[in-house]
Order: C-alpha cells, then sequence, then structure tokens
C-alpha cells in the first residue's frame, strides 16, 4: 500500500523534533570534537597544576572545574585557546563554547528561570555575546573567565528585558495587559526604575547581578576593574532609592484603588 504523504513523515522531519537549543546543539558538536582516536587536544606541560600529557577537551573541562584547580591556571588554559580561536577559527572557537558550556548553561538558567516563554532566543543571546567577546577579551588583564561570563550575561539579559518589556498575552479578545507597576518581574523593575532616573544602567545591572541572580560583589568588583567596597558602598546606595521608588508607587497604586498601603505592606 503507498504511503500518504501525511504517513511518511516521520518525527525526523519534523524541524521541532530536531532542533536543538542553541547550547545543547554547542554541546553536540563538542562531544565531536572529543569521538574517536584522534580527539582535539592540548599539551598539559604548557600550563601549571595540570598532567603533563595530551589531555583531550573534554578531559581538560572537568580538570578545570576541579574545586582546587587555581585560578591563575584557568587564565594559563583560556589565553591558548583563545589565540587559538582568533588564529584558526571553527574547531578553536568550538572548544572554546564547549569548555564554557557549564558557565553558560547555568546563566541561560538564571536567565530565565522566572521566563514562561520560549528561552531558545534568550540562549542563543548568551552564545552571541560569548563569541563576541572571544575576539575582544584582553588576555592580559586576567580573570579572563569572568570577562567572558559578564560578556554573555549581559546580552542575554538584554534579551530578556526586551522580552519582559513588551505587552502581556491575554486571552483572544482582550487587550493586552500588564500588572499595574512595580508588581511583575523583578528584572523589569529594575529597568522601569532605570527609565524614572531612579537608578542607572550600571547600578540596576550590579543591584540585579548581585541580588538576583547570585553573583558575589567580589567576583563583580573584579569584572568591572572596582574595589568591594567602592561597590558595597554603590549598591547600598543605589538599594536605599530604589526602596524609596518602590513604597512611593506602592501608596500611589494603593491610593488609586482606594486600598490601604499597609495592607502592601509599605505601613
Amino acid at each position: 500500500m503507498s504511503e500518504t504523504p501525511e504517513s511518511s513523515f516521520s518525527h525526523e522531519d519534523d524541524p521541532a523534533a530536531w532542533s536543538p537549543s542553541p547550547l545543547a546543539a554547542a554541546g553536540n558538536a563538542f562531544a565531536w570534537l572529543t569521538a574517536g582516536p584522534d580527539p582535539v587536544a592540548v599539551d598539559g606541560c604548557l600550563f601549571d597544576y595540570l598532567p603533563d600529557r595530551e589531555i583531550a577537551v573534554d578531559e581538560l573541562r572537568e580538570l578545570l572545574l576541579v574545586r582546587d584547580c587555581p585560578r591563575r591556571v584557568w587564565d594559563q588554559v583560556w589565553a591558548h585557546v583563545i589565540i587559538k580561536s582568533r588564529w584558526h577559527g571553527a574547531t578553536w572557537t568550538l572548544v572554546a563554547v564547549g569548555l564554557a558550556l557549564p558557565m553558560l548553561s547555568r546563566i541561560c538558567e538564571q536567565l530565565t528561570v522566572r521566563f514562561a516563554g520560549d528561552p531558545h532566543d534568550i540562549h542563543a543571546e548568551v552564545l552571541r555575546g560569548f563569541l563576541g567577546a572571544l575576539s575582544t577579551v584582553d588576555l592580559d588583564q586576567g580573570r579572563i573567565v569572568i570577562r567572558l561570563r559578564w560578556a554573555a550575561y549581559r546580552a542575554g539579559h538584554k534579551a530578556l528585558l526586551a522580552t519582559l518589556d513588551g505587552p502581556t498575552p491575554v486571552p483572544s479578545g482582550f487587550g493586552p495587559s500588564e500588572p499595574p507597576p512595580p508588581f511583575g518581574h523583578p528584572d523589569l523593575v529594575l529597568a522601569r526604575a532605570v527609565e524614572a532616573g531612579v537608578l542607572s544602567r550600571y547600578e540596576a545591572e550590579l543591584i540585579g547581578d548581585t541580588r538576583l541572580q547570585g553573583i558575589s560583589l567580589a567576583d563583580w568588583a573584579a569584572a568591572h576593574n572596582l574595589t568591594y567596597a567602592q561597590v558595597q558602598r554603590g549598591r547600598h546606595r543605589a538599594e536605599h532609592r530604589l526602596a524609596v521608588w518602590i513604597k512611593a508607587r506602592l501608596a500611589g497604586s494603593s491610593s488609586a484603588h482606594g486600598d490601604d498601603p499597609g495592607l502592601l505592606g509599605c505601613g
């Protein structure tokens, strides 16, 4: 019996079935680099701490993730891989992505954990930000991984804010709506505080990264060439202004609806 077009269409023919997320696709490609008897490898003799032998890049990733691996080794390895990426292109760029996949996956999870939509576009922007930084990050300043991380995070965060700042979808027959400000996604509250002139973009990023994303003040300070004390004081002042602004908006919203402000935690 001849097959109808419908019966000959298989699961593999559905783009939604065979199109993985950007990070999953990168992970699959990285796995190919280490498959077979001749995997892509680095010479461990070039680096402190690592074994003095050829090290396949998937093993290299595991060695870097060991808790007691010195941070200077991270810089040595990343400088080596990035130089190869800049000179030789595709294979070593993919190695760089593969080494960074645990970090990039955590960024994507942090950015989309409260996001109800399709996260693939945000994941793609995280990856794009990382790839862009490979060609520009200063290899002489140290803390290379932190700088790459921030480039990836900022790109994904920008995409997330652009998505969140659109109208909230509602059932057919009703107009777009969203909760009265300042309620809603915390990142969107920070973005509106920037628009209102309450916070600078730098301050909103500082609060969002260290309060919402779990980044330590020490790492944030290092990535921005600031001291811990500078960042700590800056966050304290910015959060005070933000709290006053949110309280005023809550009080205004409650008055408009005839509610007792104290019921919203502002009394």
